[in-house]
């Protein structure tokens, strides 16, 4: 059977998927987005939105243009905007330019928009066609879409392990279990997620400093979340003594004030958040992360704190890094701790699993069947 040949409109929609993943770690929490204008067989301007608070894709593209788009075809990979955020509406420019026909990748679940931004364009005698390449569009944002519609922070628990499921030796060792190309990915990951999260825990073994580094790469670092129930965290731990550079929320159950006096003066922000069983309540702490406008992100906890997550519901997607070695013994910590699941039938079960080779070691991505409806 011949191969589905690539109409024109799914030719200049790929271009603008394209441009669109050019703003990933940079948009947050605005959706990433692509646009080309064509004219009579040529691309005349192309656009991306590059950074929150800037200019969308569309006015991007216009600006680009090399000559008048009047009587153009603009390619959008999402519904154009039609209210006055940061930025007026892109519907607004496509109508001052005199745009004949608009050919949509995703719809826009934002309330302010979902279908009014076509509508406009409809009534304006533009012609409108939808879903070309809906589900690649669709791919590009899956953190939008779960944010606009929740409120809470899309999250992805990472970890890297042994062929035999191991995190660590049974000496506490985890200095790497995976290489040098592995590694650049998560710190690729912490650039794509607008915040990081780890347990005191981890804060106390590793005394990490979560932040990006990549070489000859704009790389941004990722807000830094403690996981904190009484406040225990060493006040020499570098996320304190670098919260001044750095953005750092402290998330804690501990109410005593004048405990918080020391952290806040290293310029630490500290986050009260309601308490479960003597822990974090996680899905209180998701709810005011979505207030704040953390819509993205990457979980790098121990085995305990990851296990909380799973059982609160609040983990969208895993990715689980696997190293072709093996640490064995008893001791030896796990990625996910607790008490466990007492039958097969009531696993944490993930769907839509690929897998990639990164240097000597392997990616597995896969989606969390189920997550509270509310998360």
């Amino acid at each position: 059977m011949e191969p589905k040949q690539q109409t024109e409109d799914e030719t200049y929609m790929r271009l603008a998927t394209k441009l669109a993943k050019k703003g990933v770690g940079w948009v947050n929490p605005n959706p990433m987005v692509g646009a080309v204008i064509v004219k009579d067989g040529r691309i005349i301007g192309q656009g991306y939105h590059q950074k929150c608070g800037e200019l969308h894709a569309e006015r991007n593209a216009f600006a680009d243009c090399k000559e008048d788009a009047c009587g153009a075809t603009l390619y959008v990979t999402l519904e154009p905007c039609c209210h006055t955020g940061r930025t007026a509406p892109c519907t607004q420019a496509i109508l001052e330019h005199k745009i004949a026909r608009v050919v949509i990748g995703s719809n826009d679940p934002n309330p302010l928009v979902a279908g009014g931004g076509i509508r406009i364009l409809k009534e304006h005698g533009i012609e409108v066609k939808t879903g070309v390449l809906k589900e690649e569009c669709d791919a590009i944002n899956p953190v939008f879409f779960h944010y606009i519609k929740n409120k809470t922070p899309y999250v992805t628990m990472k970890y890297a392990m042994t062929m035999d499921g191991k995190i660590a030796t049974k000496t506490g060792a985890s200095k790497w279990i995976t290489g040098e190309a592995a590694r650049k990915r998560v710190h690729e990951e912490r650039h794509k997620n607008m915040a990081i999260m780890v347990g005191i825990g981890t804060v106390r073994l590793d005394n990490p400093s979560l932040t990006t580094r990549l070489e000859n790469y704009n790389a941004k670092n990722p807000i830094r979340i403690i996981c904190d129930t009484n406040l225990a965290t060493p006040l020499a731990a570098t996320v304190v003594t670098t919260a001044k550079e750095q953005r750092t929320i402290l998330a804690t159950c501990c109410k005593g004030q004048e405990k918080w006096k020391p952290y806040e003066d290293a310029s630490c922000e500290i986050l009260l958040v309601k308490e479960e069983n003597g822990r974090i309540n996680l899905k209180d702490l998701m709810i005011q992360l979505g207030k704040m406008g953390i819509d993205s992100i990457l979980l790098e906890g121990g085995g305990t704190l990851n296990e909380a997550a799973l059982r609160a519901g609040i983990v969208k997607k895993v990715q689980t890094y696997i190293a072709p070695k093996i640490f064995g013994g008893d001791t030896a910590k796990s990625p996910v701790a607790g008490i466990g699941v007492n039958v097969p039938n009531d696993a944490f079960f993930l769907k839509n699993t690929t897998i990639e080779k990164i240097g000597d070691d392997f990616l597995l991505e896969s989606e969390v069947v189920t997550c509270s409806p509310e998360l």
